[in-house]
């Protein structure tokens, strides 16, 4: 990949940011209890990810999901407390980013409820002036990082997608932007991120922050 001048970077959440993924699981966990037919594992709820909590709440438990997303939301807020801070290193990443004016976003597939609960739990709240959230109807990632581009009237080579998924670095070079592979979270799988031909792929957060200090000099 050529040099470039790094003018903006978006944030996936989950398994990003924070290990909020547990949190998740805790959280459809207690909702499908009360709600689903049967018992579903986590491996079996990942499947289900692409659309926000009430989709995948809607998908499986059909008309009640209303009452089980409560269950989930109430859940997913108490669970938080196992998930109080960032990764280490993300606070120094964001805080580069701010001194050399490179603007912040997250682009997730949480709902804007679930999203804003992690957000205040991991004190991120504040370093970003963009968070666009995810839809019941399925996964609207590209979509979403090209609304972030309009609003920073910022060329999409500029700017960068992070995320611990194989889909996230599909979504971002869907969206034109530099797909950024983050596998440091124990849920990530490195194998599986490398597989997608990444621009980068990094083990740990300091290593992106220097990747960061690299292109915004």
């Amino acid at each position: 990949m050529s040099r470039i001048k790094l003018k903006g970077i978006i944030f996936d959440l989950d398994g990003t940011l924070g290990n909020t993924l547990p949190v998740c699981f805790a959280a459809f966990q207690a909702a499908f209890q009360k709600y689903a037919p049967r018992q579903y594992t986590n491996e079996e709820i990942a499947t289900y990810f692409g659309p926000s909590e009430e989709g995948v709440i809607e998908k499986i438990v059909g008309s009640q999901w209303e009452p089980a997303f409560k269950v989930y939301l109430e859940t997913y807020e108490k669970a938080h407390t196992i998930c109080d801070q960032p990764f280490p290193g993300i606070e120094a990443a964001l805080n580069l980013c701010q001194e050399n004016n490179i603007a912040l976003a997250v682009v997730t597939g949480k709902g804007e409820l679930s999203a804003d609960i992690s957000l205040r739990y991991l004190n991120l709240i504040d370093y970003f002036d963009i968070v666009v959230t995810g839809s019941n109807e399925g996964g609207i990632k590209p979509f979403a990082i090209k609304t972030v581009l309009e609003r920073w009237r910022v060329a999409s080579e500029c700017v960068a997608y992070v995320g611990d998924s194989p889909s996230d670095m599909t979504d971002a070079k869907e969206a034109g932007v530099i797909p950024l592979a983050a596998a440091w979270a124990e849920t990530s799988s490195f194998e599986r991120l490398q597989q997608m031909s990444p621009a980068a792929i990094f083990r740990t957060v300091e290593s992106l922050i220097d990747w960061i200090w690299m292109h915004s000099q």
